[in-house]
């Protein structure tokens, strides 16, 4: 993509998705997401009532009376976006690509957390990981997340969640508050979603085409698989391969949901022939 094509694409998402934030998201944000993380502030004399599980007990040694640790909301909060750009993302039968409406949630998210003056970070993954940009605020920062996603040409086409997490693990260690987002038509990751769900606050954002969940019939069709390039024919008149196909969609989004919940993390599923508008907003009252 050219300079001028990228820079025209980036200030139109910046348009649209800005707007949403502003009227539309920036409460909702907040209000699902502020003030989960407690930060310590300081220490003061007991008193009848306290908690006994907030003495702080080095302090009470050192004068021989009970002190208790005072927590503060932390207001400033860190947001890590984990994208999937690998080429099954690029996928799309109706109004757009998958991959196109990642970039918009992922510019919603972003302008949604500098409105409240939280940082922003992003880890772009396909099966490795191809880029992470550092938490900063700002919107010369958002922009140029928006930017690197929508020319990001990953170097590897498949898809593996689990190393992105695991990534995250290790470069991450502040508790944030975090979006994998993704189609998620993979397993085995969830000794690192456990890990990071224990550390983080964590939702799993699942963008999919209706076509993946049920397959049309529309007779014999060559298809390509996006992330392994092998090419083959598909009778999708036949009912069996259409429920052999609609069971591997079912199967992937059961083990993503429940993957997901037993690790203590929320979870989104968002088709790209609806409105992620509104599904971000029940997401977001939903927590």
């Amino acid at each position: 993509m050219d300079t001028k094509d990228l820079l025209k694409k980036v200030r139109k998402i910046e348009i649209k998705t800005r707007g949403l934030s502003k009227h539309i998201f920036s409460g909702e944000y907040q209000s699902a997401f502020k003030g989960r993380g407690m930060s310590f502030s300081e220490v003061r004399a007991y008193q009848y009532g306290d908690d006994v599980r907030n003495i702080d007990w080095n302090v009470t040694a050192r004068t021989g009376d009970p002190f208790v640790k005072i927590f503060e909301e932390e207001r400033e909060l860190t947001v890590m976006l984990l994208i999937d750009v690998s080429q099954s993302s690029f996928f799309g039968t109706v109004n757009q690509f998958k991959q196109e409406i990642i970039t918009e949630i992922a510019a919603v998210l972003s302008f949604s957390a500098i409105q409240n003056n939280d940082k922003v970070g992003v880890i772009f993954f396909s099966d490795k990981i191809e880029k992470f940009i550092p938490a900063k605020k700002g919107k010369s920062h958002i922009l140029r997340i928006i930017r690197d996603l929508l020319d990001i040409e990953p170097t590897s086409k498949g898809t593996d969640i689990g190393v992105a997490l695991k990534y995250f693990n290790n470069v991450v260690k502040k508790r944030s508050t975090s979006f994998v987002i993704s189609d998620f038509m993979t397993r085995g990751y969830e000794d690192p979603l456990r890990i990071a769900a224990r550390r983080h606050d964590l939702s799993g954002i699942q963008i999919y085409d209706p076509t993946e969940k049920n397959l049309p019939n529309v007779g014999l069709i060559r298809a390509t698989d996006a992330e392994t390039g092998r090419e083959g024919w598909i009778d999708t008149s036949s009912k069996k391969v259409r429920e052999r196909y609609s069971t591997w969609f079912a199967e992937n989004e059961e083990y993503f949901k429940q993957t997901f919940n037993r690790s203590g993390a929320d979870t989104v599923s968002i088709s790209n022939e609806e409105s992620y508008v509104n599904a971000l907003l029940r997401f977001f009252k939903q927590r």
